[in-house]
């Protein structure tokens, strides 16, 4: 396998303290493609590639105005969501202006679920990527998260 875009280092001394997270690490059919895609929908950012032997993309990690999420192509130890048409998750994408990402994102090839709206303190829409993962690309209206008061 190729290594693109970040040395890595087995020594543990100069490490910094981990920190935890959760990110989505999305199966994708052709992992070029859906790295494009993303690039041209929300302008992500490549922060890492790891080329298999036939220059597919074994993994990619991609940041999205600070938000990052991996993305891995099909095989047999990685098989796509279990029907596009009813994904088992939807990403929520946080953003200053949804409605820009939105209609970047339609422009860029997904396909609108339902259009931006406002309703429950955020202004919103969704839509499904070409490898069928679905984004509720959205802003919050009000101070997030709200008071418990």
């Amino acid at each position: 396998m190729r290594k693109k875009g970040v040395a890595v280092s087995a020594s543990s001394s100069s490490r910094k303290p981990i920190k935890s997270t959760i990110a989505p690490n999305l199966s994708v059919v052709n992992g070029s493609a859906a790295v494009e895609f993303y690039k041209a929908a929300f302008g992500a950012v490549e922060l890492y590639r790891l080329e298999a032997e036939g220059g597919q993309v074994a993994v990619a990690q991609l940041s999205v105005a600070g938000a990052e999420f991996w993305l891995t192509e099909e095989s047999t130890n990685n098989p796509s969501p279990p029907s596009p048409a009813r994904p088992s998750v939807r990403m929520l994408l946080t953003v200053e202006d949804s409605d820009a990402f939105f209609e970047r994102a339609v422009a860029a090839g997904a396909t609108e679920v339902y259009a931006v709206h406002e309703g429950h303190g955020w202004r919103s829409g969704v839509v499904v990527d070409p490898d069928g993962h679905g984004w509720e690309i959205a802003k919050p209206l009000v101070a997030w998260p709200p008071s418990s008061t």
